[in-house]
């Protein structure tokens, strides 16, 4: 970490942060014309008025006059003008191959702005790299005729954030802000794309995360709750989670809170200046946005505070002024549970003794979904998935390792079409398989934070890491099997062993949270009447009772959450 960084979070926990307010709303007063975002090179039949981001190369002026401008109202922290900087939105315009030079251009202005001030009065500004959410949406479909239709794909969102991260590092960003998400699959794209180029760059900054709730309705554009949205992002050991954009702060209220309830970093809210009017614009003064925020900050529920669409010099002033002197919000500290989400999230406590997964989805275990989707028949397969939902299945397991099927690419647009269907994606999933390439497409296709059924020791401890550490960087949980490289655990002894050597690398070595192992050890099938399976129910009972007692995993016992699952004769399983 930076000193800079250093003393970022050192503030942090002293005083409530101010980020600036919007661009948009500040460009658009600037009175500018075509001109001013033409550039030598530029395509003379093109129009490029609107792209805000080019000024930073064709009007450096304006961008810093406006960095001035919130620094002098009392912002701490600045965002860059590179909102929409990335290849994806770019591609609109024609100007992809502008779009690194956008970000580098962006950050080196705020951060030369930053030192400026600094220089001034010798109190720290820090630069947060803005990235937005791109116009495309990874979890929807824009065609509503084609539902399993996606216009943009996991990888090249990865590919596109990365080059902007990249380029916002190079310019001096002190901090990166991943702003108005509507569609968390986007967000884990950034998330995944972020340490790409941390790596690249031999250097890790604090991401603050950002999402947008869309209308009354409380949730995201691709459907989830706040608490959802938390949970699916909870993997990226946020720097903050917040929300920004859409409503005023009055209606972020409750939002906010669900947010503040759910998440160990720090909060944030950059809302808008209230809802425009019918011409498009804001009304909300500057003091009505300051009281609310001021509201939010004595209820403890943020530590940093800003301005979007609508806000100017003049709401960062007011909010500034209101904010100071009240103490920022304390994270709670939350029980080490098992987190999942679909669209809504499912926390597996102690109370709930034993979780539901739906197993008809499965090809291997479902005549009829085999049948239905050999037969290239997925409003059944879909028909299915919702009856177990209905039915009470908590988690769906969803395998298609099936000799006659491309498993990869039916995975994916099951999966596609499962994500519009809001009844059935409101709960987690269970991606199955034993092939690691259908788990990895199935893992870019899911925006909540599921289960990954399953990885083992079985192909060495090498493969075992990497996959691991790369299901870290997806968000998922993980079902570990015990088997290792000289095959699959028979006895209590052999379970022991592998699972303890499992726990071990996971968490020792990987940094995976214990809460989100769950141990296979394979039950197997019991009360077949043959000899060789009488023990195996036996062994299980004798090992929950024991319930990894210390040493048994070479250190301190794990967690509650690292359960078992069973197979019952019914072919649904149970988390124990």
């Amino acid at each position: 970490m930076s000193e800079w960084t250093d003393d970022l979070r050192a503030e942090a926990r002293e005083r409530i942060l101010v980020l600036d307010g919007a661009w948009g709303t500040m460009l658009q007063r600037a009175g500018l014309t075509e001109a001013d975002f033409r550039w030598d090179g530029a395509d003379p039949l093109r129009m490029y008025r609107g792209n805000f981001d080019l000024l930073q190369l064709t009007r450096p002026d304006v961008i810093r006059d406006i960095h001035r401008a919130y620094f002098e109202a009392g912002a701490d922290i600045a965002s860059t003008n590179t909102f929409n900087s990335t290849t994806v939105s770019q591609a609109d315009y024609g100007t992809e191959a502008l779009a690194y030079a956008m970000n580098e251009a962006g950050a080196r202005l705020a951060r030369e702005v930053a030192d400026e001030f600094e220089a001034r009065d010798g109190r720290r500004r820090w630069v947060a790299g803005s990235v937005g959410p791109t116009n495309r949406t990874a979890t929807l479909s824009p065609d509503v005729e084609r539902p399993e239709f996606r216009n943009v794909t996991f990888d090249s969102l990865v590919e596109a954030y990365t080059e902007a991260v990249r380029g916002l590092i190079a310019g001096g960003a002190d901090l990166i802000l991943l702003e108005t998400v509507f569609d968390t699959l986007n967000a884990k794209a950034a998330l995944f794309a972020c340490e790409e180029a941390f790596a690249q760059a031999g250097k890790t900054l604090p991401v603050m995360l950002s999402g947008t709730i869309t209308d009354a309705s409380g949730r995201t554009l691709s459907g989830q709750t706040p608490e959802a949205f938390a949970v699916s992002t909870e993997h990226a050991r946020l720097f903050s989670l917040g929300l920004n954009c859409a409503l005023g702060a009055d209606l972020l209220r409750p939002h906010l809170r669900a947010i503040a309830a759910n998440t160990e970093a720090l909060v944030s809210v950059h809302p808008n200046a209230g809802l425009p009017n019918a011409f498009g614009e804001y009304d909300e003064t500057p003091e009505h946005t300051a009281r609310v925020l001021a509201e939010f900050a004595r209820e403890g529920l943020v530590n940093i505070v800003g301005g979007c669409c609508g806000t100017t010099p003049e709401h960062i002033r007011a909010i500034a002024e209101a904010v100071k002197g009240i103490a920022p919000r304390t994270a709670p500290t939350r029980p080490p549970y098992l987190r999942l989400s679909g669209l809504e999230a499912l926390t597996v406590t102690p109370d709930l003794n034993f979780v539901n997964v739906g197993e008809r989805t499965n090809v291997t275990g479902s005549p009829k979904f085999a049948k239905a989707i050999l037969a290239g028949d997925y409003d059944a397969g879909l028909k299915i998935a919702r009856q177990q939902v209905a039915s009470g299945a908590q988690i769906v397991d969803i395998n298609f390792d099936e000799g006659m099927l491309d498993g990869e690419a039916a995975m994916v647009k099951f999966l596609n079409l499962l994500a519009g269907e809001p009844d059935i994606s409101r709960v987690p999933l269970m991606l199955d398989s034993s092939k690691w390439e259908i788990l990895e497409a199935g893992l870019k296709r899911v925006q909540g934070k599921c289960v990954v059924n399953s990885i083992s020791l079985k192909d060495g401890e090498e493969k075992f890491l990497e996959r691991a550490r790369l299901l870290r960087r997806y968000g998922a949980a993980a079902v570990v099997m015990a088997f290792d490289e000289q095959g699959q655990a028979d006895n209590l002894p052999r379970r022991q062993e592998i699972l303890g050597r499992a726990y071990r690398l996971l968490t020792d070595v990987v940094g995976f949270p214990a809460q989100d192992i769950i141990f296979d050890p394979n039950v197997l099938t019991v009360a077949t009447g043959l000899e060789e399976h009488d023990r195996y129910a036996l062994d299980f009972i004798e090992d929950r009772l024991r319930s990894w007692d210390a040493g048994e995993c070479g250190e301190a016992s794990p967690p509650r959450i690292c359960v078992a699952v069973v197979q019952a004769n019914c072919g649904a399983r149970l988390m124990v």
